[in-house]
């Protein structure tokens, strides 16, 4: 294993052996602790002293049901604090394949010049990159794909990053032509805009795989782990993930009050039934679009949809329900196209479909539009590209959209959006939202699969459930498994330690790996606690303490005393 460091002042690249204390660190555990050893953490998060982390999980590169995904890290613009966010696409099973345990990417290019890194096998390079300025993240795909080779993973920003938004993602490519894989929470397609770095081109590894310390074990435990997938009634090939995607469960959460509407004004939005996933299904197969792909080598879950328009022709890949939420219906929006074009204009600028949904939606209350007027919301989203004031300040997320515009119902936990469940509702969710050294992220510890474990409208049990969440989407983010294939896993961690073990023979036990998972938010926290966050950052806004949420007209009333206490057991 080794690792590349960037330094894009100099234009410096550096090949070095993995130190020894990063060597059973991979995704979010490897970023968490080179933030903390490396960047001081009252930096100026788009300031030369923060540094920009891609990484593979644990078992990147392995043949591994859904275990490919692409770790980004670095300090947030959002959140002031540690960030981790992850893709899907071919960027982390390259990157495993060829060993590469980190990108660095340190300092900031002299100019305002962008500049493109290549990995080409154990050789990289910086190109200039002034082909594929100023263009979104599909035209810069298109182009690199041009120019590097189709079976390429391009990385890339789009004009949001460049411009420096905080509600800024970043773009990974997949197989077969896909182009809209994002580790889109945090601004961290902003962090990558301030290097100077437009885009990482990983030349496809052929030949390469990694090297198995016990080969039996390993291939035991990996085929044990896709056959529990492929049988499980939720994932597999009949089960409602496959059919429907994320979206699968839009009716579920509206039910429940949770679905975020006219910007987290009420709980149920009147027009679901037209944003579920059994319509997207029944659209996408009516226009003879995709349904049923996946987006990453290996996975057999296979949840992703290709959406087009009337006519047949894509529109975007693919509709996911936080995506459905934010833009539908918290814009007032029940229209799948409608959804669609907003997604395909935010995946296309770089943006984070969460951070700028709940930021048009304050942009709403605030009168720049109104709610469910597509064409007034489409004049919004389009400034984005264009670099305009009002665009900049959408682009850079709810909180700033709302305190440029006075409006004090604003749907943030530590700077951050609210994905797709109102915590008043699913009161799991809002303890993480508050506690979470990430700020507000449904993957940091969703509480909505475990709503007949724990009541979603009650107070006990809340915090303990929430930790133990954070947990196990610490181990999910680490090893680069996908969040949908964690059931396995959660019931029989050893298939976890033994896959751990096939790979390295590091000789864990499950003590060792209890460990390693809660390590990650000690590591976290203690960069948060650094960078100035302290107890009375880790909160819900106040109006939903007070405000009632229809139609349960529940406020959220978790005391502070237990967000307070969350890791105390950690």
């Amino acid at each position: 294993m080794k690792m590349l460091r960037v330094d894009m002042k100099e234009s410096r690249i550096l090949w070095e052996p993995v130190p020894k204390e990063y060597e059973q660190l991979g995704g979010r555990a490897l970023i968490a602790k080179l933030l903390l050893n490396e960047v001081p953490p009252a930096c100026d998060a788009l300031g030369p002293h923060n540094k920009l982390l891609f990484t593979p999980g644990l078992l990147g590169g392995a043949i591994v049901a859904t275990a490919g995904r692409l770790s980004v890290g670095a300090k947030s613009p959002l959140t002031g604090g540690s960030k981790e966010a992850n893709a899907g696409g071919t960027g982390g099973d390259s990157l495993g394949k060829l060993a590469i345990k980190a990108i660095v990417v340190e300092n900031r290019a002299k100019s305002k010049q962008f500049q493109i890194l290549v990995i080409d096998g154990d050789s990289a390079e910086l190109v200039a990159a002034d082909d594929v300025v100023g263009m979104g993240t599909y035209a810069t795909s298109d182009k690199l794909w041009e120019r590097f080779g189709a079976d390429s993973t391009v990385i890339c920003i789009g004009q949001a990053g460049e411009y420096l938004m905080t509600g800024a993602g970043i773009s990974a490519t997949g197989e077969r032509d896909q182009r809209s894989n994002h580790a889109a929470r945090g601004g961290l397609g902003a962090v990558m805009g301030s290097k100077g770095l437009k885009a990482v081109v990983v030349r496809k590894p052929l030949g390469r795989t990694p090297k198995l310390a016990n080969e039996e074990l390993f291939r035991k435990a990996a085929k044990a782990f896709a056959q529990e997938l492929i049988q499980s009634p939720k994932l597999g090939t009949k089960g409602s993930q496959h059919l429907y995607g994320t979206a699968s469960i839009v009716g579920a959460v509206n039910e429940m009050g949770s679905f975020p509407t006219r910007n987290f004004s009420e709980g149920k939005f009147e027009h679901a039934a037209e944003l579920r996933g059994e319509k997207i299904r029944e659209l996408v197969l009516a226009r003879e679009g995709k349904v049923g792909t996946r987006c990453m080598p290996g996975c057999v879950i296979a949840c992703r949809n290709l959406y087009p328009d009337a006519s047949g022709k894509p529109i975007v890949g693919t509709v996911q329900y936080e995506t459905i939420a934010l833009v539908g219906s918290n814009l007032g929006l029940g229209n799948l196209d409608d959804v669609a074009t907003l997604n395909y204009m935010c995946n296309d600028f770089g943006l984070d479909t969460i951070e700028a949904g709940a930021a048009l939606g304050v942009a709403i209350e605030a009168g720049l539009a109104k709610f469910g007027d597509m064409e007034g919301i489409v004049g919004l989203l389009k400034q984005v590209g264009d670099g305009t004031v009002l665009g900049r300040m959408i682009g850079c997320g709810a909180a700033t959209t709302g305190r440029v515009l006075g409006i004090r119902r604003v749907p943030v936990c530590l700077g951050q959006a609210m994905p797709g469940y109102d915590p008043r509702t699913l009161k799991g969710n809002g303890v993480t939202y508050a506690t979470s050294p990430q700020g507000a992220d449904h993957t940091a510890g969703n509480a909505f699969g475990a709503r007949n474990e724990v009541n979603p409208l009650g107070i006990e049990g809340q915090k303990e459930l929430s930790l133990k969440l954070q947990i196990i989407a610490a181990m999910l983010d680490s090893t680069g498994l996908c969040l949908f294939a964690r059931p396995p896993i959660i019931s029989n961690p050893q298939l976890m330690i033994d896959m751990i073990n096939g790979i390295y023979g590091w000789g864990w036990t499950k003590d060792d790996y209890d460990r390693f998972n809660r390590d990650v938010l000690r590591t976290e926290l203690e960069f948060n606690r650094r960078a100035g966050i302290s107890q009375k950052d880790y909160r819900i806004p106040e109006y939903m303490r007070e405000e009632p949420l229809p139609p349960h007209n529940a406020v959220f009333d978790v005391p502070d005393s237990d967000l307070d206490t969350v890791f105390d057991t950690l």
